[in-house]
């Protein structure tokens, strides 16, 4: 059967470990860990997609697949349960005799050469799956289009003095890109990829192929794809990014994203109708304040019962917070228990945990260290003991 021909499609590198999320991705890949209550990382870009006018999107997982398999499934919360194009759960392919990992992001594109060619698309946009923000992609591939490139390159301007922690695009007045610096010691421009590429597929076609039978790549799109683009002196062109983005990647950002939706000022919210996120939630029953409670300045999710302090913090699906316990600026995930007399600051508690009655979580912080918080972390699906105290930065696994 012959699908449809699509302009363009979008494939979402979903496979990332997260290794410094620690106890959080231990079981789950990164972009399936819980965020904002009711969300999960993936929701960003999936909606991101749909809500640009992409129905076709090809999700390429790998490590600890299971739980991120099970919640895309067949793609309808995002309204991409299509019958030409849709969502589509990309493992890595599987030989005759054995399976291959993905070796890199450029090689996980490589395997699925296939799948990309049966829409026969104009343009590819490759996208990572663990980053939070709103972006309409249709709008950069527009630009795309009109600047007839060979790749077009999200950027977002950086402070100076956080630019070596970023690949670092260097451009003309014109905004054509002549150098990519991965992690420069003395950056050149502020100008930082987000990892978010338009190619036109006739183009990275060819590159992917060729980069596969090179010997010395390490197929990855920024150390392999892109500078050889630039030495074969093809039009790349940066473009620019206006608003909310974060990527997720430790405790520390992880916390300040979901501190962000608390604060009308950081640019993102979950409450826009013209950009609205999707995902898998289970039916609940709207959450329960009761008379004991005290909550302010706070995201609290259905199915919550809310019977002691809350302040400052988003409290996920499911959460129950008996009398007396107390919760500061801390991001508690789905069905989590939070015992009477437990004081919880600065904190993650993952999903499914059990924090026992006068356990002492976290600390009080007034500011990040070096650019990072001490957040405690207590893991998915442990038990906290009575009493217990877990100082600020530390995990209880």
């Amino acid at each position: 059967m012959t699908a449809i021909r699509k302009e363009c499609v979008a494939m979402l590198l979903a496979g990332g470990q997260g290794t410094r999320l620690y106890s959080l991705t231990q079981k789950v890949a990164k972009p399936a860990v819980p965020f904002g209550g009711k969300y999960r990382i993936i929701d960003f870009p999936l909606s991101n997609t749909i809500n640009s006018g992409i129905d076709t999107i090809g999700v390429l997982t790998q490590y600890q697949p299971f739980e991120l398999n099970q919640y895309i499934g067949n793609g309808q919360p995002w309204d991409l349960d299509r019958l030409n194009g849709g969502a589509f759960v990309l493992p890595p392919y599987v030989k005759a005799k054995s399976g291959e990992w993905y070796k890199g992001t450029a090689n996980a594109i490589y395997q699925n050469i296939d799948f990309i060619d049966r829409y026969n698309p104009e343009f590819v946009v490759i996208l990572s799956g663990d980053h939070i923000y709103k972006m309409d992609y249709a709008k950069m591939v527009k630009s795309h289009k009109k600047n007839s490139a060979a790749c077009t390159i999200a950027v977002l301007n950086v402070p100076l003095e956080n630019a070596s922690r970023f690949g670092i695009m260097n451009t003309r007045p014109d905004g054509t890109i002549f150098e990519f610096e991965e992690k420069p010691k003395k950056p050149k421009s502020t100008k930082a990829s987000m990892g978010i590429y338009v190619f036109t597929w006739s183009k990275l076609r060819a590159y992917l192929i060729a980069d596969e039978e090179s010997r010395d790549s390490e197929n990855d799109f920024g150390k392999n794809i892109i500078p050889s683009m630039l030495k074969a002196n093809e039009k790349l062109v940066a473009y620019d990014f206006q608003g909310y983005w974060k990527d997720v990647g430790t405790i520390s950002s992880l916390w300040e994203a979901n501190m962000d939706l608390l604060n009308p000022e950081s640019g993102i919210t979950l409450e826009e109708k013209d950009w609205k996120i999707y995902a898998r939630n289970a039916a609940e029953p709207p959450h329960h304040i009761g008379k004991s409670a005290d909550v302010a300045a706070s995201m609290v999710s259905e199915g919550c019962n809310i019977d002691g302090k809350v302040l400052r913090s988003v409290i996920s699906t499911g959460v129950d917070i008996e009398p007396g316990a107390e919760v500061y600026d801390s991001v508690i995930m789905p069905d989590a228990k939070i015992r009477r007399g437990a004081i919880i600051k600065h904190a993650i508690v993952g999903w499914g945990a059990d924090v026992r009655e006068g356990a002492r979580i976290g600390e009080t912080q007034t500011a990040a260290v070096a650019g990072e918080w001490r957040i405690a972390v207590v893991a998915p699906e442990v038990t906290v003991p009575h009493g217990a105290s877990i100082k600020a930065g530390e995990r209880f696994e």
